[in-house]
């Protein structure tokens, strides 16, 4: 085949599946079956494609066209600029989480101090993993209840290079330590959501990683009633909200003594960050 005709079939065979976005996503794969640039495509259409890079590209599409998400296709996902591994066992990086670890980057900055990080229920690791990376003077410990996703998380931290801390616990049943700053990204989807979310994320996100219980709230109410005893005076506790959570999170953390409670919007204007103070 040449180019044009295998990106072509491609679109195609997405289409033909109802997938929204084919012809971009028929072109990620093509780019990275194929390492051929949009620049070299378009210098030469005709150009044929070698029978391995055809195979490939054919596979993978098969895939996507069973709703496969392309992250699990490739093996990576770009978060805060950096490549991440991904697999079944932990949810995809989203850019909405971006905002989470550039609120913490803001305090980070306004403090020039050693700060000590807990980033629980931590899955790829990427919002700890990324802070360490971006950040000097801090350390951190990643948690997570699954082994799987702490595999993850530990081989993330060996491709971008950064020390992390790692420790299998449901919450915070095998933390020890005391820390500047809680971060947390929970399971924040109520449970009877979770059937009507998109193919790829109902079939192919883990179902822990998911799932907030019947309202949504149940990791929010467990980590703000835990998190005091975990954080020093003066420590920061961050959450990822969903985007109807924030005033039932900010009053939970407010019952639970934090101050200076905010919440921040992402670039979508949706809410997305819930972050307070512990001064007890």
């Amino acid at each position: 085949m040449t180019r044009s005709e295998l990106y072509n079939y491609g679109i195609k065979r997405l289409a033909s599946t109802d997938i929204t976005e084919a012809t971009i996503d028929a072109w990620v794969l093509f780019e990275e079956a194929t390492k051929v640039t949009r620049a070299t495509y378009y210098a030469d259409m005709n150009a044929t494609i070698t029978k391995e890079c055809e195979e490939r590209y054919m596979q993978w599409i098969e895939k996507r066209a069973m709703r496969v998400p392309l992250q699990h296709i490739l093996g990576f996902q770009e978060f805060m600029g950096l490549n991440f591994l991904v697999t079944p066992a932990v949810l995809i990086p989203r850019q909405d989480t971006e905002t989470l670890v550039e609120r913490i980057e803001m305090l980070l900055q306004a403090v020039d101090e050693p700060k000590d990080i807990l980033d629980m229920c931590t899955g790829s690791g990427c919002i700890l993993l990324s802070l360490l990376k971006r950040n000097k003077n801090i350390t951190g410990t990643a948690v997570d209840i699954s082994d799987e996703a702490l595999t993850v998380a530990k081989e993330n931290a060996k491709r971008l290079n950064v020390n992390a801390n790692f420790v299998q616990s449901n919450l915070f049943d095998n933390v020890q330590d005391t820390y500047n700053v809680i971060v947390s990204n929970p399971p924040y989807i109520e449970e009877k959501e979770i059937e009507s979310l998109e193919i790829e994320v109902k079939k192919f996100d883990p179902f822990l990683a998911l799932n907030g219980g019947e309202d949504g709230l149940t990791f929010y109410r467990k980590i703000v009633k835990e998190s005091s005893v975990y954080l020093k005076r003066g420590g920061h506790l961050f959450f990822e909200i969903g985007q109807k959570q924030a005033k039932a999170v900010s009053e939970m953390m407010k019952l639970q003594g934090f101050e200076e409670i905010k919440v921040c919007a992402d670039l979508a204007g949706l809410d997305r960050v819930v972050h307070g103070v512990y001064n007890k």
